[in-house]
């Protein structure tokens, strides 16, 4: 059961953040075209900056499988209590977190008809602190300090 739980969270974690990731990542440098007017790709890049938008809050959604399947997966591994999976834990929690009260928001703000002041340069930071986190969970996941596989 456990080969199980560890592909479900595996295949969960490639296909839910793998997109979420590649499409917050493209938001930032399109909405700077776009706010560039015509010349910058004007009405393409609207729609464009909308797909990104529905990809990062469908596959957020979609997600939430990757922490359940990886908690039932250090579950049946018995490693709930250790070091490297609290961290990866609260790191993904940060992540997501991260997510869902600045980045979407601060898209849907730039997506607004009247969207005020939203810095590109800002959403791409915060996008590369959101990819920053989740590359450091993948590498706690596969160097686990203190593993007893020698992996």
């Amino acid at each position: 059961m456990t080969k199980v739980l560890l592909s479900l969270h595996v295949l969960a974690a490639l296909l839910a953040v793998g997109p979420v990731a590649v499409a917050a990542s493209m938001f930032p440098p399109t909405l700077r075209r776009a706010l560039a007017g015509p010349a910058g790709g004007g009405d393409t890049a609207g729609t464009t900056l909308r797909t990104l938008h529905r990809i990062c809050r469908v596959y957020a959604v979609i997600g939430v499988a990757v922490p359940l399947f990886g908690l039932a997966t250090a579950g049946s591994l018995g490693v709930l209590g250790d070091g490297w999976l609290i961290t990866s834990i609260v790191l993904t929690a940060a992540a997501a977190a991260l997510l869902a009260l600045l980045i979407l928001p601060a898209q849907d703000r730039a997506l607004a008809a009247d969207p005020g002041p939203v810095a590109p340069g800002r959403l791409a930071m915060l996008t590369g602190v959101f990819n920053l986190l989740w590359a450091t969970v993948t590498v706690l996941m596969i160097i686990r300090p203190g593993s007893t596989t020698g992996a």
